[in-house]
């Protein structure tokens, strides 16, 4: 997986060019395609950061893990690149095969625009919405280093998150592909969903227990998570010429994976190894979040539900983690959020073989959906 760039020069793997980048993998290894889906982005997402103001650009390439706060470089994190790997991965289930660079198929050099500007977009608009969020939850801690607000406050890593949204935006405006008009307004209309999402979130967490429904909860992680995997699954779609009903359908496929990846990531928040994670365990449950294993524990009905109800009502004081985290776990919240991540996994994939009925073709979405579901706590 990509484990963000080396230190030095550009910060980013690869070349300029196509063959800079190297062939995709011959499989389906979802590893091997994330980290290829990485080294193929990274100098179009290099481009578009050094292309900000300093001040921006110094916490954009902090936040990507590309230098440090002084701005000497790093070898940081840069995340797995699961969004553009889904573009590029759709782009080639349906037929565009070229965005891959294969030794077979390898195009021109106009080629490398095709599909990669669009898969660069949609990691920016992920960025952007990390950066908020980080400063709405009050994370102090992301992919193993102190979050960008704790670095340079509020107001920059704000500014950045809003600069690296206009970015994406204007790769696709810049794009000549025919399809980049309508992947541009898709991708507008996620970024509202995506921040009607995350009001849905912080809405609910001042309103109490027993005035949340599980399917409220359902609704706001789709529109958090679930929006932005299935934008980038119709982007690959429209860059690859699909038909409407197709990309409505890889559309719907990233959806229910993401709503799948939500669901296990929740689970990992209270029951993942800190080390692994990159983050405290049992933030969420501090910060009273009600994600959807709390969810499901407070709607259960049962003793352990109406205990975890009380703990939510008062402030956390020392020691309530532990008894939180075994209330929610024996009110069922734990099970319920892995039985439905395996049960949405399973619509999507309902759903793409609506769209890609060939599952050799198929397969790399299915490897990138069944990794991020399949994740270790």
């Amino acid at each position: 997986m990509g484990q963000g760039s080396p230190a030095g020069g550009s910060g980013v793997r690869g070349g300029g060019g196509a063959e800079g980048r190297g062939a995709a993998p011959e499989g389906y290894e979802a590893a091997a395609l994330l980290e290829w889906a990485r080294a193929a982005v990274d100098p179009e997402l290099h481009r578009a950061i050094t292309s900000l103001p300093d001040s921006m650009r110094r916490v954009a390439l902090y936040h990507f893990g590309r230098q440090n706060a002084d701005g000497t470089p790093a070898t940081g994190n840069a995340g797995k690149a699961i969004r553009p790997a889904l573009v590029l991965a759709a782009a080639r289930a349906l037929g565009g095969r070229q965005v891959w660079w294969g030794a077979a198929d390898r195009a021109a050099e106009g080629a490398e625009l095709l599909a990669l500007r669009a898969a660069a977009a949609v990691e920016l608009v992920h960025n952007f919405t990390l950066l908020h969020d980080d400063v709405m939850d009050r994370d102090t801690t992301r992919r193993h280093r102190p979050t960008a607000w704790t670095v340079f406050g509020d107001a920059d890593a704000i500014l950045a998150g809003d600069a690296l949204q206009a970015l994406a935006q204007r790769l696709l405006a810049e794009d000549p592909h025919p399809a980049a008009p309508a992947a541009a307004a898709r991708l507008a209309s996620c970024v509202v969903e995506l921040c009607a999402g995350q009001h849905a979130d912080t809405a609910l967490e001042l309103r109490a227990p027993g005035e949340v429904t599980l399917e409220e909860c359902l609704a706001m992680a789709e529109a958090k998570t679930g929006a932005l995997l299935g934008c980038a699954c119709a982007l690959g779609a429209l860059y690859a010429g699909a038909n409407e009903a197709d990309v409505e359908a890889l559309e719907a496929f990233g959806r229910e994976a993401g709503l799948a990846f939500q669901l296990i990531d929740d689970v990992i928040g209270i029951w993942g190894d800190p080390y692994r994670t990159g983050k405290p365990a049992g933030a969420d449950l501090l910060a009273r979040k009600k994600s959807l294993p709390v969810a499901a524990a407070l709607a259960s009905g049962t003793p352990a539900a109406a205990e975890l109800a009380e703990l939510y009502e008062l402030p956390p004081g020392e020691g309530d983690l532990e008894r939180t985290v075994l209330a929610v776990e024996r009110a069922g919240g734990r099970d319920w959020a892995q039985t439905q991540a395996a049960d949405r996994m399973s619509r999507a994939v309902h759903q793409l073989s609506r769209a890609v009925p060939d599952p050799e073709a198929a397969g790399g979405l299915l490897a990138l959906a069944e990794f991020v579901t399949r994740r270790s706590t």
